[in-house]
């Protein structure tokens, strides 16, 4: 299970490692948080006012397609996005928006879905989120809270039998490592990086929470998962960063997902290259 906080981030974060274990046979969910309702239209060529109109329809329309694309089951827990606050100092985050939902009440239905669809592997944020956007640091919270918690019969009463995953992993997608990685190779080509800016503001921020733990070889889904972010045609634009690295680059340089441990609950031995290192050996998948 793949917890996320809108629509879109399910492509960019973890979409080849889900694409490989769908193909290996491993049922997989997205759960989704919100409806991506305030999100930004990153694509210029779907900045029309129609779109704007109806963009939580099409946002639902695009995560559809991703779906498809993926091979994956997708979920709703229904709370309205609760958009990036900017200014100093910032807004106050929207009435009744997810970031804004006392822990169990946003909790709640992510107990629920997990004690229906019984993973043994769960993927979320970190507690920055990954970056600081309100829904994506609350998605860690009632992620951690739903791992903790879906086991325990005595914990939220009326939303099925107990269930307790077995591992809890952290996206690492943006890490340092990799993306010194891809901006060497691509200079060594001659090409232009689209990393130069990243770089810049990893070296003025503050070392990282986590470590990598788990590298998940998946470079013969990144075409899939290319596909499924271009699903979201509101916020991927084509011509843009996310395609900016050539596939064949990205195979050979860094052909792997990358992840931090974050619970565990089987013996297991570090460094991993399996979401599931300890869980086969527990359980029949």
């Amino acid at each position: 299970m793949a917890v996320h906080a809108h629509p879109d981030d399910e492509s960019s974060k973890g979409a080849a490692t889900m694409a490989r274990y769908v193909a290996d046979g491993v049922e997989v969910l997205v759960v989704t948080c919100t409806g991506g309702e305030r999100g930004d239209i990153l694509n210029p060529a779907m900045d029309r006012p129609e779109v704007k109109a109806n963009i939580g329809k099409v946002r639902e329309e695009e995560m559809a397609r991703a779906r498809e694309i993926l091979g994956v089951r997708q979920s709703w827990l229904g709370f309205v996005d609760s958009g990036f606050p900017e200014g100093d100092p910032p807004p106050p985050l929207p009435e009744g928006c997810f970031a804004v939902q006392p822990l169990e009440v946003a909790s709640e239905p992510l107990v629920r879905a997990v004690r229906e669809f019984r993973p043994h592997v769960m993927l979320t944020y970190d507690e920055k989120g990954g970056y600081p956007h309100p829904d994506h640091v609350k998605c860690h919270e009632v992620s951690v809270e739903a791992f903790e918690a879906a086991g325990d019969p005595d914990r939220y009463p009326g939303t099925g039998e107990p269930w307790q995953p077995l591992k809890l992993y952290y996206h690492m997608t943006f890490h340092k490592e990799r993306i010194l990685a891809l901006h060497g190779a691509m200079e060594r080509l001659g090409l232009e990086s689209p990393y130069t800016e990243s770089l810049k503001r990893l070296d003025d921020a503050p070392p990282p929470l986590w470590t990598v733990t788990t590298r998940v070889p998946c470079a013969d889904q990144f075409e899939t998962r290319d596909k499924a972010l271009l699903a979201h045609a509101t916020q991927i634009d084509p011509e843009g960063f996310w395609f900016a690295c050539p596939l064949d680059v990205q195979r050979e340089v860094w052909p792997t997902e990358d992840y931090h441990l974050a619970r565990s609950l089987v013996d297991t031995e570090l460094p991993e290259d399996d979401l599931f290192a300890g869980i086969r050996e527990k359980v029949c998948l």
